[in-house]
C-alpha cells in the first residue's frame, strides 16, 4: 500500500473500526514503527526519527491540553520545547490565538472552555511552530452534530488558508466527503481506493467502497447477454435493468449466466406511476425529511429499494401500498463480481 499526498492537499484515511487508519497515522507521527517501507515527508524520509524530532502537527480526538496551563500555556508548550525566545513565543501565540479565533483567552483554563473551543486550542497548538504536516485523528468525535458541522467548515478554511498538508483520520463519511480533497477508503489494513469525493461517489473500485461511501441500494441478478454498449441483467423472477459496460468495476467482465451485483444511488432511481414498466413494485413506506422524500419499495422478488427524490410541488410522491414504475438510467448502475459479496 502507498499513499502519495500532495504538498496542501487535505487527506482523510476513511474506514471502519479495525480498517487500521489510526495505525497508519500512528507509524507517521512515530509512535508505532512499520513492519517494512517507508514514510517522507518531502525529501526526509523520518521512518526512524523520534517523534519529537520529525516536526509534524497533531490534534487528538480528545485534545490532550494540559489542565493546569492556561489557554497561552498550552500553546506555548510546543514552542518552549523548541527553545523559542520568550518575545517569539509570545507572537506565535498570539497569532495562533486570532487564527482559530481565540483572542482573549489566553488566561483561561481548559476546564473553563467549551468542547469547541478546547478544540480550537488543540488546534491552535498543532499549528503554531508552523509544520509542514498536521496529523488529526478523529478530533470531532467528542463534539455534538451541530458543533461538529461548523468545525468542519473552520478546520477546512484554516488547512485552506495556511496551504497546510492534513492527514485526517475519521469513519464518518460525510465528514470525509465534506472536508477533504481526496480521500483513502482503508479496509483490514488495505487500501481499497483512493480519489476525489466525487470520483468515489460515482465510481466505486468495489463493492465495499460502494457501500460504505453515501447510501447505496444493492440487487443480486444474473448477466442474460451483453452487446458491444450494454449489459443486460435479470433481477428477481422477472425484471430486467440495462446496464452500460464501462460501469463493470472489474477487469473479467461478466459473461451470459454469471451472477452480478447491482449497485444504484437512491437519488439515481424515478419512481413513475405504474404503466406496466420492466420494473415495477409496491410502496411499502415514505419518510420526509425535509427537503427530499424517501421511498421503500419492494419488488416482485422481494428485494426492497431505497428511492429518493426531491419534495416539489411537481415532484411525483406516490402513497403507501401504491404500486410504482421504477426508472433507473443505464449509466447509474454499478457492476460488481458476486464474490464481492
Amino acid at each position: 500500500m502507498a499513499i502519495d499526498i500532495r504538498p496542501g492537499e487535505f487527506l482523510s484515511l476513511l474506514g471502519p473500526s479495525g480498517s487500521g487508519k489510526t495505525t497508519l497515522l500512528m507509524m507517521v507521527a512515530g509512535f508505532e514503527l512499520p513492519d517494512s517501507g517507508a514514510i517522507w515527508v518531502g525529501d526526509r524520509d523520518i521512518t526512524l526519527v523520534a517523534p519529537n524530532r520529525r516536526d509534524i502537527g497533531m490534534v487528538f480526538q480528545r485534545y490532550a491540553l494540559f489542565p493546569h496551563m492556561t489557554v497561552a500555556e498550552n500553546i506555548a508548550f510546543p514552542l518552549r520545547m523548541r527553545r523559542f525566545s520568550k518575545k517569539k513565543t509570545m507572537q506565535a501565540v498570539a497569532d495562533a490565538l486570532a487564527l482559530v479565533q481565540l483572542g482573549g483567552f489566553e488566561a483561561r483554563l481548559p476546564a473553563q472552555l467549551s468542547g469547541g473551543q478546547q478544540q480550537r486550542v488543540a488546534v491552535a497548538r498543532a499549528l503554531v511552530f508552523e509544520p509542514p504536516v498536521l496529523l488529526m485523528d478523529e478530533p470531532l468525535g467528542a463534539l455534538d452534530k451541530k458543533l461538529r458541522e461548523q468545525m468542519q467548515i473552520e478546520i477546512k478554511r484554516l488547512q485552506q488558508s495556511l496551504g497546510i498538508t492534513v492527514l485526517y483520520v475519521t469513519h464518518d463519511q460525510e465528514e470525509a466527503l465534506t472536508m477533504s480533497d481526496r480521500i483513502a477508503v482503508m479496509r483490514d489494513g488495505r487500501l481499497e481506493q483512493i480519489g476525489s469525493p466525487a470520483e468515489l461517489y460515482d465510481a466505486p473500485a468495489t463493492s465495499f467502497v460502494a457501500d460504505f461511501i453515501g447510501k447505496m441500494n444493492f440487487l443480486e441478478g444474473e448477466c442474460l447477454g451483453q452487446d458491444a454498449r450494454c449489459f443486460e441483467i435479470t433481477i428477481g423472477r422477472s425484471s430486467t435493468i440495462v446496464v452500460d459496460r464501462h460501469l463493470a468495476s472489474h477487469e473479467a467482465l461478466p459473461q451470459r449466466g454469471e451472477r452480478v451485483r447491482l449497485a444504484v444511488r437512491p437519488e439515481r432511481i424515478e419512481l413513475t406511476p405504474h404503466k406496466n414498466q420492466k420494473l415495477s413494485g409496491i410502496v411499502e413506506s415514505v419518510i420526509f425529511v425535509g427537503s427530499s422524500r424517501t421511498f421503500l419499495v419492494r419488488l416482485a422478488g422481494g428485494e426492497l429499494l431505497h428511492v429518493q427524490s426531491q419534495t416539489t410541488r411537481e415532484s411525483y410522491s406516490p402513497s403507501q401500498g401504491e404500486r410504482v414504475g421504477l426508472s433507473i438510467p443505464s449509466d447509474c448502475v454499478h457492476v460488481f463480481p458476486q464474490a464481492e459479496c
